[in-house]
């Protein structure tokens, strides 16, 4: 026969209320870590300094800087390379950054990705 009444797995009402209270308490830190991440800059130079590249904390290219010694026309494919090289190690910073703060707040529960 089945129990009527009560909460799944035995859990009390006070001990949802305090979990409740620790979730939004959570969503508050990732919604201001958020917010100062986006504020960040993160920036990667390759090439011992000949690309550098800045990208957001919201993912998005800010600038690129080129020494005038890394552009051979009869080389364009370096410079490609270097740039693609650059963006992508300035975005795994940003990425790095973001896993690691949201990390901290969740206990490493693996929240980061989450939407709130």
């Amino acid at each position: 026969m089945a129990k009527r009444g009560g909460f799944p797995g035995g859990m009390m009402p006070g001990n949802m209320n305090n979990l409740m209270k620790q979730a939004q308490k959570m969503q508050k830190q990732m919604e201001e870590t958020t917010k100062t991440l986006e504020d960040k800059v993160y920036e990667s130079s390759v090439g011992g300094g000949v690309v550098t590249a800045k990208v957001s904390g919201k993912k998005e290219l800010m600038e690129i800087k080129l020494d005038p010694e890394v552009v051979d026309p009869d080389d364009i494919e370096t410079l490609e390379d270097l740039i693609i090289s650059a963006v992508n190690e300035a975005l795994r910073a940003q990425e790095d950054d973001y896993n690691s703060s949201m990390g901290k707040i969740s206990g490493g529960m693996g929240l980061g990705g989450l939407p709130f």
